[in-house]
């Protein structure tokens, strides 16, 4: 609604990064506009509403999305100067009803190219106001980000007729004490004195027209596209390129094997881990790689160490990092060295190198005991490797046969 306050140049800075230009076109069910209206609290009239706002940036798409009888979107996709499809954006105008008096609302929402919600600012001049006409103070747009960015919120699960209660005839009073108690379970979900608007802008953030952006983005992928997704800090655009550069059974695109290389060493743990795990073993399969995949875990922070070392039992491992791994059994602590041991017991083979490090590690009481029973399986037949064997069972931990 225009007038009152604007939301602080600190959360100016925070929440609007770009301008909006969009022309949105809503429209809401009548079903809604007829409950809110009996309630006496914010109603959106279900007629098709546009906005026009400042010039269009000149690298923009415009697409028209239906989402029933009664609702049409247009959004702009954002390029850049290069050509590269950046976000999506729109621009809102509700008309809300307060008991009979109707203002307009203006809000440019923001999605990255997978439909995320990421932010929303508002054309000059105007705000958003609670049902007693008070502007949103700086902390209520605060609050109003933290919700419309969880998709996880009890909001979509609930229907507005939920957060309607009888009695809120009186505008001035908080519907959260007047509502029942449903309303009560998201209280901490919704700003006081203005849920519907809370519950509207959440659903239309979080709505069809998301599946929809999806489809448009998935339209326009190419090789570049993909590139640029698996190099990202979204890790949305990271998954959802892993997913269309490997096959079922974890091939990846010759193209594309060095993207999944700095995923796995990327500063996200999560997509590491999902790549590690959903790789073929094929794609470790050379000396040269293998190699990297040591050199990653040394470095690696610890969570994803242990991924790795997990996803090393499922590769036949070459001999120079099988005797790598086995040089450091003695320097880790005891879930690593477990690990380690996995992987080299996980060998067909062992070569008589690996197998006599791991011998001198017997002398380690913090993994003697993991390495003789390792020993004994690979039965060494090197004389030095069973010397050492025997005197590790005579002297340091007999084990009854």
């Amino acid at each position: 609604m225009n007038g009152g306050a604007q939301p602080s140049p600190t959360l100016a800075r925070r929440i609007v990064q770009k301008p909006g230009y969009i022309q949105y076109r809503f429209s809401f069910p009548l079903l809604f506009w007829k409950a809110c209206r009996n309630a006496g609290i914010l109603c959106v009239f279900g007629s098709v509403m546009t906005a026009a706002f400042a010039q269009t940036p000149p690298n923009t798409k415009e697409y028209t999305v239906t989402i029933n009888d009664t609702t049409e979107y247009t959004l702009q996709l954002a390029f850049d100067e290069g050509g590269q499809p950046l976000y999506y954006f729109s621009n809102l105008f509700t008309p809300v009803c307060l008991t009979g008096e109707c203002k307009p609302v203006y809000i440019n929402f923001y999605w990255d190219l997978l439909g995320n919600y990421t932010r929303f600012d508002f054309p000059k001049g105007a705000v958003l106001t609670r049902m007693d006409h008070k502007p949103f103070k700086s902390e209520d747009y605060e609050k109003l980000q933290d919700i419309l960015a969880n998709t996880h919120s009890l909001l979509k699960d609930v229907s507005m007729e939920d957060l309607v209660g009888k009695g809120t005839e009186n505008l001035a009073d908080s519907v959260d004490a007047k509502a029942g108690a449903t309303l009560k379970t998201v209280k901490n979900e919704v700003i006081d004195g203005a849920v519907y608007t809370c519950y509207t802008l959440w659903h239309i953030a979080h709505g069809k027209v998301v599946t929809e952006m999806q489809r448009m983005t998935e339209s326009f992928k190419t090789d570049a596209l993909l590139h640029r997704f698996l190099s990202a800090d979204n890790h949305h655009y990271q998954y959802w390129a892993m997913e269309r550069v490997m096959d079922a059974e974890g091939i990846v695109r010759t193209d594309f094997q060095s993207d999944m290389q700095q995923v796995i060493r990327g500063k996200n743990i999560f997509a590491a881990r999902f790549a590690l795990q959903k790789v073929n073993a094929s794609f470790f399969a050379d000396s040269d790689r293998q190699q990297w995949l040591w050199e990653t875990y040394r470095s690696a922070g610890y969570p994803l160490q242990l991924v790795m070392l997990k996803k090393m039992a499922t590769l036949p491992l070459k001999s120079h990092l099988t005797e790598q791994a086995a040089q450091q059994v003695a320097t880790v602590n005891r879930e690593q060295a477990t690990l380690l041991l996995k992987a080299l017991a996980a060998q067909s083979t062992l070569s008589a190198q690996t197998l006599m490090i791991l011998a001198d590690q017997l002398s380690n009481e913090n993994c003697a005991a993991e390495v003789y029973r390792l020993l004994e399986v690979c039965r060494p037949a090197n004389r030095t490797i069973r010397q050492k064997m025997t005197h590790y069972k005579q002297t340091f931990h007999p084990i009854e046969k």
